[in-house]
């Protein structure tokens, strides 16, 4: 039998894996990340297998097994059969990738498990019987015997470690008190640049607003400027912490329905630049129709989301 090297290839060797159920087949030019070895004359070497020495990955020593001939006792008659074995009483769990170099291709033909190997004390070997069929193997037209009597197989060792980093985003629409009302009194009076609210909680965050009445962009003084801050006093950001608000500002008017709104849409970072509108109202209208008989300005903002994120412990 002449074994071709192709893209069919890979997918004509499923069927030779232990057990399909739980490993994939696929080549790759990548080599071996854990554990090379090498075999010279290979035709020379007597005996059923062959043991590599120990080698750490993942803070665990192990060792590479190689059947030639295949494992009788593991239903590899006729196959390679590879194995990895760790060395010592140690319970961990690790995903395996085996590794055999075809110098054809010039890429290595992979068995790589999906389902996680469990070592422990009762089970310190785990491998795939069934890697490669030793008529294919042994044939040098094919590839995996070069330069000779030459071969090389390999394997990667990768720990199922538990998940330690991540992060659980949530956009809250029941906000127990949503709505918060600002009246700022005799505003035709005021003289500074910017004027802020006391602090206020919305989802779990303290906020203030911020007030310009002399525009907070522009020097003509023909508009009003309102816009929505986290307490920078009472709030920490962690690194590349983000926190979405959705809401409305409003400019309420003192004798009817007729208000102002501005809708917000704004992710809260570092930065704390804020969110609003430096144009919401113009002077001339806001003193025709929104200051009540004792002068004064009633704002509201509300909010339709605030959301809220949990990290990992180590953030």
């Amino acid at each position: 039998m002449v074994f071709t090297v192709s893209d069919e290839d890979a997918s004509s060797l499923c069927s030779f894996a232990s057990d399909s159920t739980v490993s994939r087949n696929y080549w790759t030019e990548r080599p071996p990340s854990s554990y090379s070895l090498k075999i010279q004359n290979l035709s020379q070497l007597i005996g059923e297998n062959y043991q590599s020495r120990r080698f750490l990955a993942n803070d665990y020593m192990w060792r590479l097994i190689i059947h030639p001939k295949g494992n009788e006792k593991d239903n590899g008659s006729g196959f390679i059969s590879m194995y990895v074995e760790i060395d010592g009483v140690i319970e961990v769990s690790a995903y395996l990738t085996f590794f055999v170099y075809n110098k054809k291709a010039n890429k290595y033909f992979c068995i790589e498990d999906t389902e996680v190997r469990r070592f422990n004390a009762f089970k310190k070997v785990w491998g795939c019987s069934q890697m490669l069929p030793v008529e294919i193997f042994n044939d040098p037209k094919n590839g995996y015997i070069f330069e000779g009597d030459q071969c090389e197989f390999g394997v990667d060792v990768i720990l199922d470690s538990p998940l330690t980093n991540w992060e659980v985003v949530s956009f809250n629409k029941k906000l127990n008190v949503p709505k918060f009302s600002w009246s700022v009194k005799h505003f035709t009076m005021l003289r500074d640049n910017l004027y802020t609210t006391n602090r206020f909680s919305v989802g779990g965050k303290t906020w203030v607003l911020k007030l310009y009445p002399k525009c907070f962009s522009t020097s003509d003084n023909k508009w009003l400027s309102i816009f929505l801050h986290l307490a920078a006093d009472n709030e920490r950001f962690i690194a590349d912490e983000r926190i979405y608000t959705l809401g409305h500002l409003r400019v309420l008017d003192p004798c009817g329905s007729d208000h102002i709104t501005e809708k917000f849409i704004c992710w809260h970072d570092a930065s704390n630049s804020g969110c609003g509108n430096d144009k919401i109202v113009s002077m001339t209208k806001l003193r025709e129709a929104y200051l009540d008989e004792e002068d004064t300005l009633s704002l509201e903002i509300e909010f339709d989301v605030v959301s809220t994120t949990n990290y990992s412990p180590d953030v």
